[in-house]
Formats: structure tokens, C-alpha cells, sequence
């Protein structure tokens, strides 16, 4: 099956220095690509200096990581349209020995599956999974994002308990891997979100086509997080509370959408209250912001929308069980 990696890089410079040796040593069945977000510093004279096998795209802007991949992805493309799996991996990703074969085995012997991810582990803490997908997420019923392994900020440690193979609701945008049919066929992700959350509503989408999501814990990967917006980001709520209303806006059955958003908006503004006094006014406001923008984007959304008639939701209402019961880990949701 042929496979490319492909890298989207804005500024990253030390990133690639650091992470990019361990996919070229790692990588023998992949051509590696890096789509380069036009980047003002040195980041693509160091590739061709450095890593002159490493093919590049090079997009005329910033473009996010949306349509940064998607207009990456139809370049490569159209130089070799005989990939048949993308893996989509962040820049600050270390990978492990064997970390393709278990993932292209997957895809090889399950045409029904469109996407899936490996196990994903801190790289600073090397024991523990890391946030940005653990071993595999899913979403409950007010439509909050969570993954075994990680529930909201407490991150499980790697006992061995998630190697395993399993149909998943969404995987990681750190290490995306997609069946290039399905991603053309979904014409890739949302160009509207630019970041965050995009990875989830195509997952969604996909479910909402009939094809599957998985995780493959017999590969592994390290992935650093926060490489390019930080964690304490106002700009990073602000997309993710903005981009987690429209997925649900344009995915959610017709007969939930109104009751699953209006509840979201209220558990929004209580949020927002608990920002104010550990986040701070910056991260309060901008949930404030992101639900204008998430108004003025609506009539697009509903436009777009094409939601399934299946109801995906993990009905566990995680905030009410991590907060309020003190249910810290994936195995104690009830």
C-alpha cells in the first residue's frame, strides 16, 4: 500500500531539527513530504540543506492546519496519485521503530476503515499518554471530546492497557492516518475551523457516510504538543470552543441539534465564569468571542451540514463525572 508522510510546518525550524530524523530513520515504506505554510523563517532551506530527500510543498500562505493539509495533500497528489494512505503528523512527533507497518497492515486488511490512529505517549513524560488523542477519542453526549487515556486534564499512565486494536469515535490530528479515497471523497477537512477540532468533524462526517475510525495500539508515537499554539492560548479556546459548536451544528442528527446546542451554550457560559478566576480574563473572553463567531458562522454551517441519522454520543455527560464525581479515568465512566 502506498503510503507518504506528510508534515505540515509553519516556523518550525527547531521543531523539524528535533523530530524529523526519527521519521526519516523510521520511515522506509513512506515518501515523507513537508507542506511548508509560508514560513518566514529558515525552515525550508534547512530541509533542502539537511534532508534533501524530503520532498516540499509550498503553500502561498499561512493557510492553518485545514486547508494548509488540504491544499498540501491535492498537490502531492497531483505529482503522484498513486498514495493510497496518508499519514498527516505534526511536526513536534517522535516516531518509534515499526510505528508504519501496524498502521498500513490495518488499512490493508480492513477496507471499511477511512481512518485511525496509533497509541500516542507525552514526549516530556514519556510513561503517560498525551493529550492530543491518547489512545483513541470518542465524545459524549454534550458533545465534549475525550479519548482513553486522557479525560479532560488527567492523563492516564501506560500500563499496557490500551494495546489493542478497537473501533474508536475520533482519531488525533498529531498522527492522522487516511485512506486518500476517503479524504477526497470528504473534500478533506473544513477550511473554516483553520484549527482544532477539524480531525473530529471529518471523523464525523465519515461515520456519518458509514465508514470507520480505528486505533492501533501496536504502533506508537511521542508527540510534544503545543509545538506551534501553545496550550495556554486564548487563540487556541477560542477556536476550539468556535470549532466545537459548528461540528456539532453541521453532524448532530436534525432532531438532537437544538437541544445538544443550546445545552452546550450554557455549560459554555459556566465555563467561561471558571476561566475568569483560573484561566484568566483572556481565556473568558474568548469563549464569549467564540460563540459570536460561532453565530455569525451558522447559516454557513446549516448550509453545509449533512447529519447522519445515527446517533454516535457516548451518553456518560464526562464533565458532570470528571468534575462533580471525581471520575478521573476512562474505565470509571459510567
Amino acid at each position: 500500500m502506498k503510503t507518504a508522510v506528510a508534515i505540515l510546518n509553519w516556523n518550525g525550524r527547531k521543531l523539524l531539527q528535533e523530530f524529523l530524523p526519527s521519521v526519516t530513520e523510521y520511515s522506509d515504506h513512506a515518501e515523507i513530504w513537508v507542506i511548508d505554510n509560508a514560513s518566514d523563517d529558515d525552515s525550508v532551506d534547512y530541509l533542502k540543506s539537511e534532508f534533501p530527500e524530503i520532498k516540499i510543498i509550498r503553500n502561498s500562505e499561512n493557510f492553518g492546519f485545514a486547508k494548509g493539509y488540504n491544499d498540501g495533500i491535492q498537490n502531492i497528489i497531483e505529482t503522484n496519485p498513486d498514495i493510497e494512505l496518508f499519514c498527516l503528523l505534526n511536526s513536534d512527533v517522535e516516531v518509534t521503530e515499526n510505528w508504519l507497518n501496524p498502521m498500513i497492515e490495518l488499512f490493508e486488511g480492513n477496507p471499511e476503515i477511512a481512518v485511525a490512529q496509533p497509541k500516542i505517549l507525552d514526549y516530556k513524560n514519556r510513561n503517560k499518554f498525551e493529550y492530543a488523542g491518547a489512545a483513541g477519542g470518542f465524545i459524549d453526549n454534550f458533545g465534549y471530546p475525550y479519548c482513553r487515556g486522557r479525560v479532560f486534564w488527567t492523563l492516564e499512565e501506560d500500563k499496557c492497557q490500551y494495546d489493542d486494536i478497537v473501533e474508536i469515535f475520533w482519531a488525533s490530528g498529531a498522527c492522522f492516518f487516511v485512506r486518500t479515497s476517503d479524504f477526497l471523497e470528504m473534500k478533506g477537512f473544513d477550511e473554516g475551523f483553520f484549527a482544532h477540532m477539524e480531525e473530529i468533524d471529518l471523523c464525523w462526517r465519515l461515520n456519518n457516510s458509514g465508514r470507520k475510525i480505528y486505533y492501533c495500539g501496536h504502533s506508537k508515537i511521542y508527540h510534544l504538543g503545543g509545538g506551534t499554539l501553545k496550550t495556554n492560548s486564548p487563540r487556541k479556546t477560542y477556536l476550539n470552543f468556535r470549532n466545537n459548536l459548528g461540528m456539532l451544528a453541521k453532524n448532530l442528527p436534525k432532531g438532537k441539534r437544538f437541544q445538544v446546542i443550546f445545552s452546550r451554550l450554557v455549560l459554555d457560559g459556566i465555563t467561561g465564569v471558571i476561566f475568569l478566576f483560573y484561566e484568566g480574563l483572556p481565556h473568558c473572553l474568548a469563549i464569549v468571542r467564540a460563540h459570536f463567531g460561532f453565530y455569525k458562522r451558522l447559516p454557513g454551517y446549516l448550509k453545509s451540514s449533512k447529519s447522519g441519522k445515527k446517533d454516535y454520543f457516548e451518553k456518560k455527560l464526562v464533565p458532570y463525572q470528571y468534575f462533580i464525581k471525581k471520575r478521573k479515568f476512562f474505565k470509571d465512566l459510567k
